[in-house]
């Protein structure tokens, strides 16, 4: 949280100004960001990737079960609270769609409608 902080900052502020004040030392931030990435973060971009790509084809209606679906039929081993972690963790929501409106009136009372237009 706090090498993260000072990546943020460190436009704004010398870098060991910032460890100081955070009491970090500039040895450790160096060596966090040296770092390579894990494994799980690598997957998770992956994954993300193809969550936007599912998101924008979708015209931003899929949500987490319909969205894990297309992840799996698309050949990745997912699973449904992973998919809905980095939905929520990347604001991924899905848009509601409209209801349709029921018709106001029965099918018998539009046959009698129609049956007295017909007669003259």
């Amino acid at each position: 949280m706090r090498f993260t902080f000072i990546r943020a900052h460190r436009d704004c502020w010398p870098i060991a100004d910032l460890c100081l004040v955070l009491q970090v030392s500039t040895r450790g931030y160096r060596a966090w960001v040296s770092r390579p990435m894990c494994e799980r973060q690598r997957t998770d971009l992956k994954v993300l990737a193809h969550i936007r790509e599912h998101y924008a084809l979708s015209n931003r209606i899929y949500g987490r079960p319909r969205m894990t679906m297309e992840l799996r039929e698309a050949g990745l081993d997912v699973g449904g609270r992973h998919v809905g972690r980095l939905m929520k963790a990347n604001s991924i929501r899905p848009v509601p769609t409209q209801n349709r409106r029921k018709a106001n009136c029965s099918a018998s009372e539009i046959d009698a409608a129609i049956a007295a237009q017909a007669t003259p």
